[in-house]
């Protein structure tokens, strides 16, 4: 090698280096695929994927046959720079050669090709892994040593390293990724994925009709008021029952109207027999179980009941289809009854509000763990009945009760604290 033309060696010295990028950029290629892309382009039969695959499955032998062939070519480099540095500059070249290819290698073998890598790594990985497939194959003996005796060092450790880690994601993961999936996704699938995820955290509880809300058909009443009662509803499903509403005793269907209303009047016993039996749940049942449960029993409404069987609410399977789909309009503060901003900033609400429907139209944080309606979450806070009008910060917003009545707070003026301090 000493007699060697120069030429040669410097020639010989880049192409080392060129190797030694190779080999840097292939592991950084490798290892930063997104694992799941990975795998449903295996699944449409891609063909670098594929190879990709079948070498991460055995990633020590990856890892070791990567790191024999950039561990032998950068000591041949440094062999040859030797060399070349000595013949130019005598005994001194060596510190030379040292300093200058520490540089080289750093900046052409190692940050330039991994920062390349760690940006496009599937343009890397998959033409890498035909070249390493090969490699493999030459020198598997050498792999499988080498991988032998770093196996068995891990075993004294404790390390199992036929053990492969869990590449399972959380919900809360999963959500990290479809919030970060950018124009891959459209926001409105975005979000409808997002309230999916968020349906096992949420109950019926957070989005039935409260009990003081429903609006149903009391037996007891005479033929006329029924009948007002029938043409006033804006539901599609009503619940019958006779003075008490914990005594629901059937589910009326609107369209069947026409089969016991006549000219004659309203035929209370055609109206039972119409009627289909209640579909009673429990309080507290997550909403992504409930939804199972309206398609398996072919029901579309439940009654939600305590522990007591007191009636708590109604809660329908398009309460649950609104919570993944959102509600049919663009700008919810300006359609919730319940919230009416003001010029100021602030916004008048309804203490029947559900603390939900507030957080989601303003895009606030009220918590909502305990009182699911604002009242509730209001006296909950004060720890009684206040004699007249208060304010009070929750987190941070400031809410003024305007009016109580009956222990129930009617309504209440709020606003974010930070625009006050403004």
């Amino acid at each position: 090698m000493n007699e060697a033309p120069l030429g040669l060696l410097f020639s010989i010295l880049v192409a080392l280096i060129f190797l030694s990028g190779f080999f840097s950029s292939s592991e950084t290629g490798m290892m930063s695929l997104n694992r799941y892309r990975l795998k449903h382009l295996k699944s449409s039969g891609h063909k670098g994927a594929k190879r990709v695959s079948k070498l991460l499955a055995r990633q020590d032998r990856l890892i070791g046959l990567i790191l024999i062939g950039n561990n032998l070519v950068n000591i041949l480099a440094s062999a040859i720079a030797t060399v070349i540095a000595i013949r130019l500059w005598g005994d001194a070249g060596i510190a030379i050669a040292t300093l200058l290819l520490t540089l080289v290698i750093l900046i052409f073998a190692e940050i330039t090709p991994k920062t390349l890598a760690a940006r496009y790594p599937e343009k890397i990985a998959f033409p890498a892994s035909l070249i390493l497939t090969v490699l493999l194959r030459v020198f598997y003996p050498l792999v499988w040593l080498v991988g032998g005796i770093t196996n068995g060092i891990l075993k004294l450790f404790g390390v199992n390293p036929a053990e492969r880690a869990d590449m399972s994601i959380t919900t809360d993961e999963l959500r990290t990724i479809v919030n970060e999936a950018g124009n891959l996704i459209p926001d409105r699938h975005q979000g409808m994925l997002l309230n999916i995820l968020e349906l096992e955290s949420v109950t019926v509880d957070d989005i039935m009709v409260p009990r003081s809300e429903v609006y149903g058909i009391d037996l007891a009443e005479a033929d006329e008021v029924i009948l007002k009662r029938i043409q006033a509803s804006e539901y599609t499903r009503l619940p019958l029952y006779t003075d008490d509403i914990n005594e629901v005793s059937g589910v009326l269907h609107m369209r069947t109207t026409s089969r016991f209303i006549s000219e004659a009047g309203l035929d209370r016993n055609k109206m039972l027999a119409e009627a289909a039996e209640p579909y009673f749940i429990p309080e507290g049942t997550p909403l992504h179980t409930q939804l199972l449960n309206f398609q398996r029993k072919k029901n579309r409404m439940a009654v939600v009941v305590d522990e007591y069987g007191v009636l708590m609410g109604l809660v329908a399977l398009e309460d649950i289809l609104e919570e993944i789909v959102g509600e049919f309009t663009s700008n919810l503060a300006e359609t919730i009854e319940d919230i009416y901003p003001q010029k100021d900033g602030s916004y008048i609400i309804n203490g029947s509000a559900t603390v939900r429907d507030i957080n989601k139209s303003l895009e606030w944080l009220l918590p909502t763990e305990g009182p699911k309606t604002l009242s509730g979450l209001l006296l909950e806070h004060l720890e009684g009945f206040p004699d007249g009008n208060v304010c009070i910060n929750i987190e941070d917003y400031r809410l003024e009760i305007l009016e109580l009545r009956d222990n129930v707070v009617q309504a209440a003026r709020a606003s974010e604290a930070s625009s006050q301090r403004r």
